[in-house]
């Protein structure tokens, strides 16, 4: 994927993340954008260890599967800053 992609990609799960683990505070788009990118690196290792294919195009399956980890990343964060 392009660098464009990746950008729209990370930003559009980094903020369907913070609303779905109930960060309901404002977050900044360079926030979303690197939770986004991160989680889509986290939610690919998942998924790959799984045996599903991995991320080339942008598709739901991408958006869902960077969803995912995004999730996984936020919960991680809580989890140390308790």
């Amino acid at each position: 994927m392009g660098v464009i992609a990746w950008l729209v990609l990370g930003a559009l799960s980094g903020w369907i993340a913070n609303r779905l683990m109930g960060k309901n505070i404002s977050t900044g788009l360079l926030d979303n954008i690197i939770i986004g990118i991160i989680g889509a690196f986290i939610g690919g290792f998942v998924f790959n260890f799984l045996g599903s294919e991995t991320i080339i195009a942008f598709n739901l399956h991408s958006i869902f599967v960077s969803v995912i980890g995004a999730c996984i990343l936020l919960w991680i964060i809580n989890k140390i800053r308790r």
